[in-house]
């Protein structure tokens, strides 16, 4: 039971009682609001606490889950971070990246201490320790002792760690009064990050004791947020999408008819942003596979640029240096894979480049919002050719293989087994492993109870969950293709792009943006009120064909629908008008 809605800031609010026991009576007694600003001023000096901040802030102290879409520097990690500073409890942080967290780890403890004491009591100091495959075990076992002697505030650990029974005992026993996920579009299936246990982490944070829990990203379009929303068992999340327009970034795109006009166009990018008297150098070059990093890092050199290429596949101590390398400035222009950049906290990053079509606005979006985080002008420029809508359509294709799943789900039926003994079992590597069950947990085949994988009791027959699994994966990667659809339909666009992005993520920006190509050679317009469509925005529809849908943008005489079941769709509105293809959803 939940004391108010979160956006009430009545005097002496009613808390539930298993959050009553985290607050300090001289805390309950002030306006919530009131309390977290002076608690962000405080202990972190903020001022002032952003849009999209306070309501979440107010929903975790009330024991209600969030769910929080902040651009790359907008203040996500504040949302957990100034109400953990008023619980009794120690507040876990869980991240995919080590670097991500080192970072987070060191702007806690280079705060100045405002006295010694409990987490939660006045004066205490925002203290962070880690658990993760980076410390010994003597470290571990020392940083969950300050947690348990209140010496630190923050525990932060990977979703690796808490796989392990016993250290999931542990931090059970640490009693934590609130979980933040960070990073959290990495537990979407639909996201370019399918890390196994990253997807188990709704059972783990059941382990722990089921705290509030706080999901952050920096994007997450509708069936992402659901994705989230639905695998970390978010009980009536308080949703806030705010801040996805960044009016100090400029969008622009060029079409390229061959490979030698995109390498001469990115020389121009770089020597244009290293001009004498600008000191504008500093960017990153995404590119789509780590071949392409590495010859094009080499290429870049070759002419005379200090550039470093950086993928996945490189061993974990060349990344790092790598990482290092390009936030103390040693390396000013990196090449890279999607596996750079989450976490880099470089607030002078003057522009980013693709040189070839991202999978989707959401990986887009992501990867842009790197640039201009000081709020100085930075550019996003995306090179693209028709072939680069072939190669994510090779990356996208590849259905999972029936027997193995029709295999895996006769497994579970033999009883509870651990991660460990099913890979052993079946032979399946942790990833593929992560990727089955995961679809046959959708479907109803597979459940987790405590620490064990297992088949529910009304489970499907073998059989039949891997036909059914099977045809959710296809329902997946039509919906991937459709995003690639939207990507293309973005960098075609000849109409406002800051409004089209962010009509992809569910928000409608009523004007033109004002910095994007199109915008500047005056090819857009304010929305007319014809544009409103034959629905209003954000309403249910249903297709005939391709089922129900959720209205996302107008814009001319189209329209954007997303379907639950094959992803993306524009259509024409006067064929939509004409033809009755839609029709409103009710009840």
């Amino acid at each position: 039971m939940r004391g108010g809605r979160a956006g009430h800031d009545g005097g002496a609010m009613k808390l539930p009682l298993p959050l009553a026991r985290w607050l300090p009576l001289s805390q309950r007694l002030r306006p919530l609001s009131q309390r977290l600003r002076r608690a962000a001023r405080a202990h972190f000096g903020w001022r002032r606490l952003r849009p999209g901040q306070l309501g979440p802030m107010r929903a975790v102290l009330r024991g209600r889950d969030a769910l929080v879409v902040l651009p790359t520097g907008g203040g996500k990690s504040a949302v957990y971070q100034v109400p953990a500073m008023m619980l009794s409890g120690p507040t876990v942080v869980i991240s995919p990246l080590l670097a991500l967290q080192q970072d987070q780890i060191n702007a806690l403890n280079d705060r100045p201490r405002q006295g010694g004491g409990r987490a939660g009591e006045a004066g205490a100091g925002a203290a962070a320790v880690r658990v993760s495959s980076a410390e010994t075990p003597g470290q571990r076992s020392a940083a969950l002792e300050a947690v348990r002697k209140g010496l630190a505030r923050f525990l932060f650990i990977t979703p690796e760690q808490l796989t392990d029974p016993a250290r999931l005992a542990e931090v059970k026993a640490l009693r934590p009064a609130l979980v933040a996920v960070d990073e959290a579009h990495c537990i979407s299936a639909w996201g370019y990050d399918f890390r196994p246990d990253y997807l188990a982490l709704g059972h783990l944070i059941e382990g722990i004791g089921r705290p509030p829990v706080v999901a952050l990203t920096a994007t997450a379009s509708p069936p992402v947020r659901d994705d989230i929303v639905e695998r970390l068992r978010l009980r009536d999340p308080l949703v806030v999408v705010s801040g996805l327009d960044r009016p100090n970034l400029f969008l622009e795109v060029t079409h390229c008819p061959d490979e030698e006009y995109r390498w001469r166009r990115l020389l121009a990018l770089l020597r244009e942003s290293a001009s004498p008297g600008q000191s504008r150098g500093t960017g990153i070059v995404y590119v789509p596979t780590r071949r392409a990093a590495e010859e094009l890092g080499e290429r870049l050199r070759a002419a005379g640029f200090a550039a470093a290429a950086y993928h996945g596949g490189m061993a974990a101590g060349v990344r790092e240096r790598r990482h290092e390398d390009f936030l103390a400035g040693r390396v000013p222009v990196m090449v890279a894979t999607s596996a750079f950049g989450m976490g880099i906290d470089k607030p002078d990053i003057r522009w980013v480049a693709h040189v070839a079509l991202p999978d989707s606005p959401d990986s887009y979006q992501q990867e842009i919002g790197r640039a201009g985080r000081d709020g100085a002008p930075a550019r996003a420029l995306l090179l693209w050719r028709a072939e680069d809508v072939a190669l994510q359509r090779f990356f996208t294709g590849g259905a999972p293989d029936e027997t193995e799943l029709r295999d895996l789900a006769a497994v579970l039926r033999t009883g509870a087994l651990t991660r460990t003994a099913l890979r052993e079992r079946t032979g399946l590597g942790a990833r593929k492993l992560g990727q089955l069950v995961g679809l046959l947990e959708h479907v109803g085949a597979a459940a987790t109870v405590g620490q064990k994988l297992t088949a529910p009791r009304y489970a499907p027959e073998p059989v039949e969950a891997a036909r059914a699994a099977l045809a959710e994966a296809e329902r997946q990667q039509a919906v991937q293709r459709s995003r690639t659809d939207m990507m293309r339909a973005f960098a075609e666009s000849r109409s406002c792009r800051g409004r089209a992005l962010l009509a992809y993520f569910g928000e409608h920006l009523a004007q033109p943006c004002g910095h994007c190509d199109n915008c500047s050679a005056g090819r857009t317009r304010p929305a007319r009120k014809a544009e409103r469509g034959p629905f209003p925005l954000h309403s249910t529809v249903r297709h005939a064909e391709w089922g129900v849908g959720l209205v996302l943008a107008y814009e001319s005489d189209k329209m954007t629908v997303l379907f639950d079941d094959v992803g993306y769709k524009t259509l024409s509105v006067p064929v939509v008008r004409a033809q009755g293809l839609l029709v409103a959803e009710t009840g």
